[in-house]
C-alpha cells in the first residue's frame, strides 16, 4: 500500500480520467510533477468541482487532452495561461459544467446509481452543449415538473493529498468530505500524505469519522508539503511567489520549458 511517488504516478496510465478536487481541499503537486516526469499523455482531468495550478501544468506540459470541469481557475493569480492558451487554439477537449451538476455526477457513482438529477441547470445554455444530460419529466408529480438527469461520473483515479495515513492504508481526510466522495465515486485513489502512523485510524474515535477505509485506497505515498506551492487545509501556506514566477515564465512554450526544466526535472523541485 506504501509506495514512491514514481510508482504512484506508473499506476495512472496515460488516457485514465483522473477526479482532482479544487484547491482549497488537498492538491497532490509531488505527485502533479511525477506525472510531468512520466511523461503522461491524453489524461480527462475531472475538476471537482473546479481545478487550478495543478491542472494548468499538466495541460502546460501537454499532459491533458480533456478537461471537464465548471472552471480551471488560479484565484488571485489568474489567468491560467497555458489553459487559456490551449482553448483558444483548439488543442484541448472542454467539457464544460457546472459546481453541482460535477459534484451530484461524483455523488451517483459513489451511490451505484447510473445518473443524478437537478433542477437548476434548466433555462441555460449549458445543456445545449451536453447531449449527454437529458430533460425528464418527475416521474413522482402528475403535473409538468423536468429535471435534468446527469449520468454517472466514474473516474479511473482519484488523485489528492492528505494529512494523515496508517499503515494499514487507512487514511484520514477530516471535514473534506468531497474526498470521501470522490474515493468512492472512483475506481480507486492515490493518495500522497503528510504522515504516516503506527496507529490504525478506524481505532481511534476521534479520527475514525473523517478516515477513508482502505478498500477504496490503490496506494499512498509519504510525501511532506506534498501540495506545494499551494496551501494546505492542514498546514502549509501558499507560496504565492512562486505561483507568480510559474505565471510569469509560462506565458510562452520557451518559458514552459525552461520552467519545467528547473522546477519538475531539475533541482528546483521539492519533490
Amino acid at each position: 500500500m506504501l509506495i514512491t511517488l514514481s510508482e504512484l504516478a506508473d499506476k495512472i496510465p496515460d488516457g485514465a480520467q483522473i477526479a482532482v478536487p479544487a484547491d482549497y481541499a488537498g492538491i497532490a503537486m509531488a505527485a502533479t510533477r511525477a506525472l510531468i516526469r512520466r511523461g503522461a499523455k491524453n489524461l480527462h482531468i475531472v475538476g471537482v468541482p473546479t481545478s487550478g495550478l495543478q491542472s494548468e501544468q499538466l495541460i502546460a506540459a501537454g499532459c491533458v487532452k480533456t478537461y471537464e470541469s465548471s472552471a480551471l481557475t488560479l484565484g488571485e493569480h489568474n489567468p491560467p495561461p497555458a489553459f487559456n492558451e490551449a482553448v483558444a487554439e483548439g488543442g484541448l477537449n472542454i467539457v464544460d459544467a457546472t459546481c453541482p451538476a460535477i459534484h451530484a455526477a461524483i455523488q451517483a457513482s459513489q451511490k451505484g446509481a447510473p445518473f443524478a438529477t437537478l433542477r437548476g441547470i434548466i433555462g441555460s445554455d449549458i445543456l445545449k452543449h451536453h447531449p449527454d444530460w437529458k430533460v425528464i419529466q418527475n416521474p413522482f408529480n402528475e403535473t409538468e415538473d423536468p429535471v435534468v438527469a446527469i449520468p454517472a461520473i466514474q473516474p479511473d483515479v482519484a488523485l489528492f493529498h492528505a494529512p494523515l495515513a496508517d499503515r494499514d492504508g487507512n487514511v484520514w481526510v477530516g471535514r473534506r468530505r468531497e474526498l470521501i466522495n470522490m474515493a468512492q465515486g472512483s475506481k480507486t485513489a492515490l493518495v500522497t500524505v503528510e504522515r504516516i502512523t503506527n496507529d490504525n485510524l478506524l481505532e481511534n474515535e476521534e479520527l475514525a469519522a473523517g478516515t477513508l477505509p482502505n478498500l477504496y485506497i490503490g496506494g499512498i505515498s509519504h510525501v511532506e508539503k506534498g501540495t506545494w506551492p499551494l496551501a494546505f487545509w492542514h498546514g502549509e501556506s501558499e507560496d504565492g511567489d512562486h505561483i507568480r514566477l510559474y505565471k510569469s515564465m509560462a506565458k510562452d512554450l520557451a518559458g514552459r520549458a525552461e520552467y519545467m526544466e528547473k522546477f519538475v526535472f531539475g533541482k528546483g523541485s521539492p519533490s
